[in-house]
């Protein structure tokens, strides 16, 4: 039976990554991020005046798990931009500093918030 509900995270996710041109599954929302690691990805987006949208992964347990496993990633935050994962808060930072992470959303044609 679990098989069945990973499939359905699965599912899930995977409509949420390619409905959405940016994408943060985080801890908490945007407004009141529930860990460090989430915060510093929102700040980053909005430095960048990214427009994104986010899932709280706090709220649902097969996407808090199922997410992990969709990306081949253990930790949360995920950013992903136009259905490709880019990576955690860790990779965001690095890619900000380096100015990647712009060049990225440009290259994509991402719109600004």
């Amino acid at each position: 039976m679990s098989d069945t509900n990973n499939d359905g995270a699965q599912a899930r996710i995977a409509a949420l990554v390619a409905q959405s041109d940016v994408l943060l599954f985080m801890k908490g929302s945007p407004l009141f991020p529930q860990c460090g690691f989430s915060s510093r990805a929102i700040a980053i987006l909005d430095h960048l005046n990214v427009k994104y949208d986010s899932v709280d992964v706090l709220q649902d347990q097969g996407v808090r798990q199922g997410i992990k496993e969709f990306s081949d990633w253990p930790t949360i935050p995920q950013l992903y931009v136009k259905g490709e994962f880019v990576g955690g808060s860790d990779i965001m930072m690095e890619m900000y500093e380096s100015g990647e992470l712009a060049q990225l959303f440009q290259e994509q044609g991402v719109t600004a918030a």
